[in-house]
């Protein structure tokens, strides 16, 4: 196996994360771990009354879907079964990865994050912080569009506002369910509570994090992530 490496990025809705996530990929590599397409992946293919079973209890997966819809997290231990699985077959694979945005609570980071340190090693874990004010993430989130096909994001500016199709891949671009204002009001209370105090506990697990400013173009952000790697 090449040389181990886990990049784990995190920050509020709309930071960047994706964005950033998908040009670490490209540049060094790094297999994209995006949680919210291996979510929407089990939504899409489940069967009406569909669950999974963890440790006794039954995780519905069309209720699963409700709450993600509405800027809810999905249940943790639902959410950290999915990954665990992924992330087993993707070492079996050879693959580094990049995380935007995962673990995305304090039960999925004490569940996810031995696992990858057992895989991995510690070392060779490094997590950064994109920092947004929440008015600038409402503002991004709700003006962003993705591509039906491949979901590409497609950040909002004088050069895309009036863009029909995908430059990427020509799918038709839409909106996000979760990208209504009320909802992202709710997903950036839901990071506060739930994601945040992740942070902390990274720093017990003598994990560093550090933390980049994300205002201002992609590009410019990408020089400080790639600065803070190093």
């Amino acid at each position: 196996m090449k040389k181990k490496l886990v990049i784990i990025l995190m920050g509020p809705p709309g930071a960047g994360k994706g964005s950033q996530a998908e040009l670490l990929a490209k540049k060094l590599g790094l297999y994209y771990f995006d949680t919210s397409k291996i979510l929407q992946q089990a939504f899409n293919n489940a069967k009406k009354g569909e669950f999974v079973k963890i440790k006794g209890k039954k995780y519905f997966l069309e209720k699963e879907k409700k709450f993600a819809s509405r800027g809810i997290l999905c249940s943790p231990p639902f959410v950290s079964y999915l990954l665990k699985e992924k992330i087993r077959k993707l070492y079996k694979m050879g693959e580094n990865l990049v995380f935007a945005g995962s673990p995305r609570t304090l039960y999925e980071g004490k569940e996810v994050m031995p696992f990858l340190e057992k895989l991995y090693l510690k070392k060779n874990i490094k997590i950064n912080l994109i920092e947004v004010p929440a008015r600038e993430t409402i503002f991004r989130n709700s003006h962003r569009r993705i591509c039906q096909l491949m979901r590409h994001s497609i950040l909002y500016s004088k050069e895309t506002k009036n863009l029909k199709l995908c430059p990427l891949d020509g799918s038709k671009l839409i909106r996000r369910e979760d990208d209504d204002p009320e909802v992202i009001k709710i997903r950036l209370k839901e990071y506060k509570e739930r994601t945040f105090p992740l942070v902390e506990y990274f720093k017990k697990r003598r994990l560093k994090v550090k933390k980049i400013n994300g205002k201002g173009s992609v590009a410019a952000v990408f020089k400080r992530v790639l600065k803070a790697l190093r």
